[in-house]
């Protein structure tokens, strides 16, 4: 009897069939070949930081965790190559020390870096675009078994399909990433109200390079956010409280350890239209769930990419969170928000809640067929799909 598997906010249990742990990248290969000879499916696992059953299944489960580490360093193309299982943390530690850096991070870095570029994991900033961009070239094991080498400069249309592409389309194996020249980043966190928030939101997003901001519905107040390189971006916020202010590696100051456990649904939302619908999301949380939600909102920002199934894609982004103890009931709370999200053109994060199927989404993604005609040509026998992803990508048909 396998193990039962938990996710890390503790909203998902399931027992698969086997778990595989492969070392190498032939040893995957032959897991997969015998998985299709047995008529199985096979999904693989990260950190399971996601809170959507994408990765669930019964049959294989393969841990990327041993394939971890980067395979190569060019810092004078800015790139790296490096294995699908490691942590975002790792990987941002050992660029700096060649000279090195992501572009943007998350909230959190336990993610694996497979993971995080498959599911479109982002961070904030008008101008920053989600961690699936960094992909431009790397390796994917097929339905088949076989490695396939890919890479922008050679098909640019296929690199779009795989960046966010939930692993149907093959298992990663090693990932080139694009990245910037190691630099630092000035954190700083201030305390002020919704009000003035407001007033200067538009100007926080245009001057900074990274901004965000939490609301607190039991005290109807925000926190700011700022990241900028060292001397750029305004010297003050006047009419705010500042309540945090270090400098360091980019990587470590993008992110942040989070020792308290919570569930997450996240819509991105079309930009012009993204504080319209947070004021919405504010008057029902205010009127409905300010007693029993004591957790924040977060409000980000994120550039437009082209990337086929990218909640960015096409559009300048805003991108709404809820959030709630992992210890408390959420659905109720979730559900009755979702709506709002959904009727201002909300696209779902894929890692995180939400009760969207095929049919909702395919509307959303003017590019929702095209990438559906390459994932049945990659994967015709359905080696990588699961009823979860069935229903998620492909509805009734």
């Amino acid at each position: 009897m396998t193990e039962e598997l938990v996710n890390w906010s503790g909203s998902l249990r399931f027992t698969p069939g086997r778990i595989e742990r492969p070392t190498s990248e032939e040893e995957l290969s032959r897991i997969v070949r015998r998985a299709a000879a047995e008529e199985k499916t096979v999904r693989p696992i990260g950190s399971m930081h996601t809170s959507s059953p994408i990765f669930v299944t019964d049959d294989i489960l393969v841990s990327l965790a041993h394939l971890r580490g980067v395979a190569s360093y060019d810092p004078g193309q800015s790139e790296a190559t490096v294995l699908p299982g490691t942590p975002l943390h790792v990987l941002g530690d050992a660029l700096h020390a060649h000279g090195l850096a992501v572009p943007n991070l998350g909230d959190i870095d336990v993610q694996q870096v497979a993971g995080a570029i498959a599911t479109g994991t982002h961070g904030t900033g008008r101008s920053m675009q989600s961690l699936s961009c960094m992909l431009v070239g790397g390796r994917l094991l097929t339905a088949a078994g076989e490695i396939m080498a890919f890479s922008i400069e050679e098909d640019p249309e296929f690199v779009r399909a795989v960046r966010v592409s939930l692993g149907t389309l093959g298992i990663f194996t090693a990932l080139r990433l694009r990245l910037l020249s190691a630099y630092d980043l000035r954190r700083r966190e201030w305390c002020t109200t919704i009000d003035r928030c407001c007033l200067h939101l538009e100007d926080l997003i245009a001057e900074n390079r990274n901004f965000d901001f939490y609301w607190y519905p039991r005290s109807d107040t925000v926190k700011l956010r700022t990241w900028n390189r060292p001397g750029e971006g305004p010297d003050d916020i006047p009419y705010a409280t500042l309540v945090e202010d270090r400098t360091g590696p980019a990587h470590r100051m993008l992110s942040k350890s989070r020792s308290l456990k919570f569930h997450e649904m996240e819509y991105a939302l079309p930009a012009k239209t993204g504080y319209e619908c947070f004021e919405r999301v504010r008057t029902a949380v205010l009127e409905k769930h300010r007693r029993n939600v004591g957790w924040r909102v977060l409000y980000r920002t994120v550039a437009p990419d082209d990337s086929c199934l990218s909640v960015a894609s096409g559009r300048p982004t805003v991108t709404i969170s809820l959030h709630q103890n992992a210890t408390l009931p959420f659905w109720d709370y979730f559900r009755d928000i979702e709506p709002i999200f959904v009727e201002y053109g909300g696209r779902p994060h894929w890692a995180k809640k939400h009760t969207l199927k095929a049919d909702d989404l395919r509307p959303l993604y003017p590019e929702w067929d095209r990438f559906r005609k390459i994932r049945r040509q990659m994967d015709p026998g359905g080696v990588f799909m699961t009823p979860p992803l069935y229903d998620l990508l492909e509805g009734g048909e």
